[in-house]
């Protein structure tokens, strides 16, 4: 599973095909759509996506996985809030 690091506004992420050359790397499945809004862990219920290794050994497999994951780099930009109706009708009415 790939964290969320941060909330924000999904761009989208370099680093894809470095990140599937790690040797034990079999997959890599973003699940994360260009311009969705990303909430971390315990707002959010999602993930950036997924990376599945596999060896004959436990530890080769973590160290698979941590070395595609430091070759991916997410763009998040920050999320601009947006007015209620009333707070636009309070400011117009109040400058």
């Amino acid at each position: 599973m790939i964290p969320i690091p941060k909330r924000g506004i999904y761009r989208g992420v370099d680093g894809v095909e470095a990140a599937r050359a790690v040797d034990g790397v079999d997959e890599i499945h973003l699940t994360a759509k260009p311009d969705q809004l990303l909430l971390p862990l315990p707002e959010g219920a999602s993930y950036l996506g997924f990376i599945f290794a596999r060896s004959g050994k436990p530890a080769a497999v973590e160290r698979a996985l941590r070395a595609a994951h430091q070759h991916l780099a997410f763009a998040i930009d920050a999320e601009l809030p947006l007015l209620t109706p009333g707070q636009i009708q309070y400011n117009l009415l109040h400058g």
